[in-house]
């Protein structure tokens, strides 16, 4: 979910044209796989360099293409899980999307 601070951008007309954009590239070029693992079909288009309060307002890093990835849902919670707890996962996912505890 996104942050208090980002709710207005992730509603913007500029945000959803960028997104609906780069899902419409990413189809034509390899019918909207995961740009990760390329095993499922793209479900969120990421920010590979993550948005702040500071650059929220900067096109170069919202809305370029070359800042942007379409990735899967596991591919996506994986590295939000990581983020959030920074520290390894207590689970990880097989190529069906299972989930795989880890031993600790």
């Amino acid at each position: 979910m996104a942050k208090e601070w980002a709710k207005a951008f992730y509603k913007s007309k500029a945000w959803t044209s960028a997104r609906k954009s780069y899902i419409a590239k990413r189809i034509m070029i390899d019918g909207g796989l995961c740009e990760r693992c390329k095993i499922r079909v793209g479900y969120i288009v990421h920010h590979k360099k993550k948005l702040t309060p500071t650059n929220i307002k900067d096109p170069d890093i919202t809305l370029n293409h070359c800042n942007l990835e379409y990735v899967c849902k596991l591919c996506h919670d994986e590295e939000h899980y990581y983020d959030m707890h920074d520290m390894e996962a207590p689970v990880s996912f097989d190529e069906n999307g299972q989930i795989i505890p880890r031993e600790r």
